[in-house]
């Protein structure tokens, strides 16, 4: 979508405030206002601007989704770190502050970008679309309506940053009192509800599907305006916003609630309406489940390889070839070589092309299901007690894992997303520039002298777990890094499966609505549906028949089929969970031990440091004195 960018940065100065702060109303000098809406190319310009900050967003380093759910962690205590980590370090306890916040979208420092900035951008363009007279009534109903969408965006990622923020329905006149000008934080339920109005507003002028690919594909449509709608409503129904007990005495300084003190069941049920109407437009655009379609180019593939590459490819295909992405953000994933090991020598030799140090705990590894769908130590066939032994790969594996090479047990019989979504020693890395399936490349990993170990102290990946998904199987690490670019998805058709299945649960309790729903998930993975698993192989065979049990395998659900993908970082959040998943120790192998036994001998790298303020963030010092009717979050 090289068009949404072009002089965006241009524009973006143009429409910045005098000072960072978001309480700088003085208005830009009304000629240059005039001069940016004189005509059609330059309003779209501004329009593009509008757009600017959310394709700021498109860098996963500072999505606090993707950095703060110890999905993946980044090195721990190196001097050199080749990209910067702060966001990464937030989990260590240490980081945050509100002498300069982390990942500030407040004020727009420290990594963060000025969120109350692009609204006021927005209403900026909403206040003068009538002023290019070249500009045809549809593409001015679109453009406001994508303009309206983005206001609505824009306030639910505060609220899910900050959780009670000030609305900016118009931007204040420059006479305005000054008591009008130092807003106050709105309650919760205002928020989202704005958010929401924002959607219902924009959905019916936005387009049903982009026609134009090449120059368009990243502008908002219905659909993606649909699904954010159900995001929002299923985040406000969520237990971190709805009567949240933590919260309750979090007010205004007029005494006002910023949170309910009850919950309220009923907005599950609006959430699930919201998520329904979604699919169903979703379906009107013959939307589906992605499956990987063999190229003409490659060897014929055996079935559990193309399931493999189905789960992969679900994330890293390109959009105008997925039929599953509803959403993703214009920018690349830019840190692919941080996701591949060294899978060859001319790697090895090479080694400055590729960190290779984005790297996943064990317990992210957990998760995953075995072979029979269900958690590993709820299986009673899967030997959980000796899951660390030591176990050589066979023929009846070969495809996950290079055949006489020895491993842990904990690596054999496992789900089709273990062996698509973790890297791991012993296992098999097709692709790589190599696609015979029957002779595929596997990582080797234990100790200095194995091609993916470490190599010296910024080349190295801490626990020797690589997070697999988030490299294309065609991108090739040996010389150089020559990558396959894909953008990650910021919204697709598993995610909408598995948050309506949620809010059924959460609305009415389990049903054959919400099971038919999971288990479309669960089929393209390979596996049987809920109920006939846990039935089947589950220590706990009547999980799925209540509203608790139910919820928790949804939970772990959306936690392995979105793994890596910068949203449970959210989910734990909105469910309450952050504190009880990162209480487990950051634990993975001794990479510098060579030996089977000793290179299997767990190594703690840290221990999470997160308390109940980590669910919101702080305001600054800077913004708290700029505003005094400001109160700072609760805790801090």
């Amino acid at each position: 979508m090289k068009t949404l960018c072009r002089l965006a940065l241009g524009w973006a100065l143009l429409a910045a405030p005098g000072c960072k702060q978001y309480l700088d109303v003085t208005p830009e000098n009304v000629g240059t206002i005039d001069y940016a809406f004189r005509n059609r190319n330059e309003a779209e310009n501004y329009l593009f601007a509008c757009y600017g900050t959310l394709q700021g967003m498109s860098n996963v380093i500072y999505d606090p989704g993707f950095t703060t759910s110890a999905e993946i962690v980044y090195p721990n205590d190196l001097s050199e770190r080749p990209i910067n980590d702060i966001g990464f370090q937030l989990i260590r306890g240490t980081t945050q502050n509100i002498s300069n916040p982390v990942l500030n979208y407040w004020d727009g420092s420290n990594s963060g970008l000025n969120i109350f900035q692009a609204i006021r951008r927005c209403n900026i363009m909403l206040e003068n679309i009538d002023k290019p007279i070249d500009l045809s009534k549809g593409e001015k109903a679109r453009w406001i309506a994508e303009v309206k969408f983005l206001k609505g965006y824009y306030h639910y990622f505060l609220a899910r940053m900050y959780g009670p923020v000030p609305i900016y329905k118009e931007n204040q006149s420059i006479t305005a009192p000054i008591e009008e000008i130092r807003v106050k934080r709105a309650p919760v339920d205002s928020v989202f509800a704005y958010a929401v109005q924002m959607m219902d507003e924009a959905m019916p002028e936005l387009p049903v599907q982009i026609s134009n690919s090449p120059q368009e594909l990243g502008r908002i449509t219905k659909l993606i305006a649909m699904s954010v709608k159900a995001e929002i409503l299923a985040t406000q129904a969520s237990p971190l916003y709805n009567g949240n007990p933590d919260y309750a005495n979090f007010k205004n300084k007029d005494g006002q609630a910023l949170f309910s003190a009850t919950a309220d069941p009923a907005k599950w049920n609006r959430a699930a309406e919201a998520c329904k109407a979604a699919i169903d437009e979703a379906a009107t655009l013959n939307m589906k489940l992605y499956t990987f379609i063999q190229p003409a180019n490659l060897p014929n593939i055996n079935d559990s390889l193309r399931r493999v590459l189905t789960i992969q490819n679900a994330v890293t295909e390109k959009w105008d070839l997925n039929a599953e992405v509803i959403w993703a953000l214009n920018g690349n994933f830019g840190y692919q070589s941080y996701c591949i090991p060294r899978l060859t020598a001319l790697a090895v030799q090479n080694s400055t092309a590729a960190p290779s140090s984005f790297t996943v705990p064990l317990f992210t590894t957990d998760l995953f299901y075995s072979d029979n769908g269900v958690p590993i130590d709820e299986d009673k066939t899967w030997d959980y007690s000796g899951r660390f032994e030591l176990q050589a790969g066979d023929n009846a594996n070969r495809y996950y894992i290079k055949s006489g090479y020895t491993t842990v047990r904990n690596n054999f019989r496992r789900e089709a997303r273990y062996y698509a979504n973790i890297g791991f020693d012993g296992g098999v890395w097709y692709g790589n520039g190599v696609t015979d399936p029957n002779n595929p490349l596997s990582i080797e990993a234990k100790g200095p002298t194995s091609k993916a170990g470490p190599k010296d102290r910024v080349r190295i990946n801490m626990l020797a777990i690589w997070p697999k998904k988030l490299a294309n199987y065609l991108t090739v690490f040996n010389e150089g890094v020559q990558q396959t670019a894909f953008r990650l998805p910021r919204f697709r058709l598993a995610d909408l499966y598995l948050l309506y299945a949620e809010c059924l649960n959460e609305a009415g309790g389990p049903s054959a609505e919400a099971y038919q729903y999971i288990d479309l998930v669960r089929e393209r993975a390979g596996l049987k549906g809920v109920v006939e698993s846990w039935a089947q192989a589950s220590s706990q065979p009547n999980k799925p028949a209540s509203k608790d049990g139910l919820r928790e395998i949804i939970h772990r659900e959306r936690r392995v089929e979105l793994c890596f993908e910068g949203k449970a970082g959210w989910d734990l959040r909105r469910w309450k969970e952050m504190l009880t998943v990162l209480s487990a120790p950051v634990q993975g192998w001794s990479i510098f031990q060579s030996g089977n036994a000793n290179f299997y001998t767990l190594q703690t790298l840290f221990i999470p440091e997160v308390s109940v303020r980590d669910y919101f963030w702080p305001l600054s010092d800077a913004a708290m004195a700029n505003n005094p009717n400001l109160v700072q979050t609760l805790y801090w």
